[in-house]
């Protein structure tokens, strides 16, 4: 269901905004019908990458894997940090809303929430083949669309003036920002108890 929103939103945004406004999801249904598995998309693809395909240093011939324990930890940890990051997320946005006029509720927020990260979530699929020069192209195409979701979107799903929702839009950016330097602190945070990573080099 929420591939087929995000086609929508592509090539025919307002009116596909519109009808995740009226008919959204309740809210255990979303996180349980879409945001889990969505957010298990990163996690299990970057899982696979680094214990099977691992990745190699510049100028180097040795291939560099990490234990399936470690990954594994890292990996779940991840997908329950996507998951606070959603939820925490929607709920700014309804917090935010009453300040422009516009009421809400907290899974029409989630719900707009999920569908503007999903192309940061499909970009998760590049975790299958670790590069950091893939990670960086990738990552900065989802940003750029997730930017355009947001900045595109908030103003006909919370159905207020566009110059309102420049405004709106760049407090959730400002916020994202914040949220995910917050989940960076804290898995350097997890690291330092000995929740990180074990490293395997292969010649």
């Amino acid at each position: 269901m929420i591939l087929s929103h995000f086609w929508g939103l592509l090539f025919h945004p307002d009116k596909e905004w519109i009808s995740i406004r009226e008919h959204p999801p309740g809210i255990i249904r979303l996180y349980l019908g879409q945001i889990i598995w969505l957010a298990a998309l990163p996690a299990l693809c970057t899982y696979v990458g680094t214990t099977r395909t691992g990745w190699s240093v510049p100028g180097s011939d040795q291939v560099i894997k990490l234990t399936d324990t470690s990954a594994a930890a890292m990996a779940f940890f991840a997908w329950l940090a996507i998951l606070a990051g959603v939820a925490i997320m929607g709920a700014f946005i309804q917090w935010m809303a009453e300040t422009f006029g516009s009421k809400p509720t907290l899974t029409q927020s989630v719900a707009f929430s999920c569908y503007t990260a999903t192309p940061l979530f499909l970009a998760g699929l590049c975790g299958l083949y670790p590069s950091i020069w893939l990670t960086i192209v990738a990552g900065t195409i989802a940003s750029s669309c997730s930017a355009w979701l947001l900045y595109s979107g908030l103003p006909t799903f919370m159905q207020i003036p566009k110059e309102q929702g420049f405004i709106y839009a760049s407090s959730v950016l400002c916020i994202g920002l914040v949220v995910l330097v917050s989940i960076m602190i804290t898995t350097v945070i997890f690291w330092g108890m000995g929740v990180g990573p074990e490293y395997i080099q292969i010649h």
